[in-house]
């Protein structure tokens, strides 16, 4: 195990010391554009070779892997292409080890416990195995199913799990001593949720909970069905339940073959995760193609339905609390209605941008964004010139990296279930919009704020009275400030183009200088030897600070 902890932090040392060299170091040298030539290529090699360390080691890293490619949001494709194997690509432990592991468990052999199990895994994931078994004639009686899936952990999960976390720690520990870093986000805290979700990952009874208490979320919603759960052969380390298995909810193929449209599928789907997080707030995780099957109907099924939804493993599950409940549904209504201040306030309330941050240049790049790619699909989207991309981060990037931010309880689920819902939904559909999606909730969700509108208009009242009371004095404090020449106006952004152009006119009046010294030295040195050289010595000095002005201001304090 110390071999792995070594591993893992061989590779985050070295990957962190290459970041800081290009991202910090060059550009005070001038080299920003060495940097951003090599970005792409950098990003790709380091997620090719994350993705072999993951697949090698297992255990979190996995885990980490799956995350990072499913955050088409923030990170770029050459990290996200690289690391979408990793949902599949887990090589299965051999059944001896998992067959001990498992009859230790369960205090019986496999043989008592089932009467049959295939020793063939139907799913090999990071954490733990799946098998399909059939119970004895004495359960079967008991639980009325006869066909059933085994989840067993890999052995010696439990170590691996508390090694990769260790050595994560202290990845996020260094990370928070980068100011680059611990400025925008808490790395130990986002860590610690991490660690939360994972340690619910590798206790079965903690997910069996979970399945319950899902199947009676949705137990009048004839889209979805949950499997039954086998307690008698269920423990920390194995969890028994209802075979449920059926069509791959991305095998469009088979979908097609049974009559079922993957364009209603994606328009469902889209609709039930919404559910989940707006109207339930209780949401699955983890809605990966692997966890989530199309079932055909039996006559008298799905309440007339001809097909539901089948969700299966719930290790991964997470809450919308109170206090990001209200946020959200702001968020949602502002985007249906592409209104930028809306959004603005939305992700304050959320939790996400800390009380210190100036928003009016948010609001603006947000407006923008919306006006020109608002309503878009995917499918438009991908027409876009990507000049036109690049345009956009050249304009807010700066802008979108100045602002502290922080994230919220359970908030990076809520991220990684949206993503996942939309990647999903856009490979059933490649026209899917999710405006189309949003919109009824919003409108729904419109409504249900109606109620409290009489409310919130009086507490509305009483702040601007309250504001307006407090008003004469401040603009009166505010005009003395002004006589005094107290009062300054800051703008980032304005003051960072003002000492470019500075330093710029600087470099040009020496630049002239030089030239002017060079050009009269060689004038003058027909004439007067001695005066002609000691001018164009002389120019090398304008020409020194032309040249490296631009250097020494970057290696000067940062105001």
């Amino acid at each position: 195990m110390r071999a792995r902890y070594r591993r893992i932090m061989r590779f985050a040392s070295r990957y962190l010391v290459q970041t800081w060299w290009y991202e910090l170091v060059l550009p005070r040298f001038g080299l920003a554009g060495v940097a951003e030539r090599t970005r792409p290529r950098r990003l790709q090699r380091f997620a090719r070779r994350f993705h072999l360390l993951a697949v090698d080691l297992g255990g979190l890293m996995i885990k980490v892997g799956q995350f990072m490619s499913s955050r088409l949001d923030v990170l770029p494709p050459e990290v996200t292409r690289e690391l979408e194997g990793l949902q599949d690509e887990v090589p299965p432990v051999p059944f001896p080890a998992i067959r001990a592991l498992a009859e230790a468990e369960l205090g019986v052999t496999l043989e008592r416990a089932f009467s049959s199990i295939d020793p063939s895994p139907v799913a090999s994931a990071s954490l733990g195995q799946a098998y399909r078994a059939r119970l004895s004639d004495d359960d079967a009686a008991q639980t009325g199913l006869r066909d059933v899936v085994v989840k067993i952990q890999r052995p010696e999960i439990d170590r691996i799990v508390d090694v990769d976390l260790r050595a994560l720690r202290r990845v996020a520990g260094l990370l928070s001593r980068v100011r680059l870093v611990s400025d925008r986000v808490d790395a130990p805290a986002i860590m610690e949720e991490f660690a939360g979700i994972s340690l619910n990952e590798i206790d079965y009874l903690h997910e069996a909970a979970n399945a319950e208490r899902f199947a009676d979320v949705f137990s009048t919603d004839p889209r979805v069905r949950v499997p039954e759960l086998v307690w008698e052969r269920t423990t920390r380390r194995v969890l028994t339940l209802q075979d449920v298995s059926a069509i791959k909810i991305n095998d469009t193929a088979a979908l097609r073959a049974a009559g079922i449209d993957p364009v209603d599928v994606a328009s469902e789907f889209a609709s039930v995760m919404f559910d989940q997080l707006f109207v339930h707030d209780y949401f699955h995780a983890d809605p990966h193609p692997g966890n989530i099957f199309i079932t055909p109907a039996a006559p008298g099924e799905h309440g007339g339905r001809p097909w539901a939804f089948t969700f299966i493993d719930f290790g991964m599950m997470g809450e919308v609390p109170d206090s990001l409940r209200r946020g959200l549904r702001r968020l949602l209504i502002a985007a249906a209605s592409r209104d930028g201040a809306g959004m603005v306030e939305g992700i304050r309330e959320v939790g996400v941008l800390l009380p210190t941050a100036d928003t009016l240049e948010l609001e603006r790049a947000l407006t923008a964004v919306f006006a020109r790619f608002g309503g878009m699909g995917f499918a438009e989207l991908q027409q876009v010139d990507p000049r036109e991309y690049r345009a956009f981060a050249n304009e807010f990037g700066d802008l979108v990296r100045s602002l502290p931010f922080q994230l919220p309880e359970n908030f990076l689920l809520i991220l990684r279930s949206l993503s996942l819902t939309s990647g999903m939904c856009s490979s059933l559909n490649p026209a899917f919009n999710i405006w189309d999606a949003v919109e009824p909730y919003s409108a729904r969700l419109i409504g249900a704020e109606s109620g409290n509108l009489v409310q919130d208009l009086t507490q509305r009242a009483v702040s601007f009275a309250s504001t307006a009371a407090r008003l004469p004095g401040r603009l009166d404090a505010l005009a003395t400030r002004i006589e005094r020449g107290e009062v300054a106006v800051q703008s980032p952004r304005i003051e960072r183009r003002l000492a470019g152009l500075e330093r710029m006119g600087r470099r040009i009046l020496a630049a002239i200088l030089f030239a002017a010294l060079l050009v009269g030295g060689i004038l003058l040195r027909r004439e007067d030897g001695v005066a002609g050289t000691v001018m164009m010595i002389a120019s090398a000095l304008p020409l020194l600070y032309a040249l490296f002005a631009g250097l020494l201001a970057r290696r000067g304090p940062s105001p």
